[in-house]
């Protein structure tokens, strides 16, 4: 039986490697992050001070939960952080 030809192939050649440099923030986001965290740590603390009256009135309770969520906000934004 007859031995078919071997196929020659061109050796592989990598793609020449992209130069990375340092990745860096965007100039909004730390001041954003920081704002956040802040102003959820403020507004938890004055609906604790106030008995759940301020900052907004008449939702009681659900003032910490917009206190949470503007902290959980700025936690988010860290994932962004380089």
């Amino acid at each position: 039986m007859p031995e078919s030809r071997s196929r020659k192939k061109s050796a592989y050649i990598p793609p020449p490697a992209k130069s990375a440099g340092p990745k860096t923030n965007p100039a909004w986001l730390v001041p954003v992050m920081l704002g956040l965290m802040l102003l959820g740590l403020a507004w938890i603390v004055t609906t604790y001070m106030s008995k759940s009256e301020f900052p907004i009135p008449g939702i009681s309770q659900w003032n910490l939960a917009i206190g949470f969520v503007l902290i959980i906000s700025g936690f988010s934004l860290t994932t962004r952080w380089h």
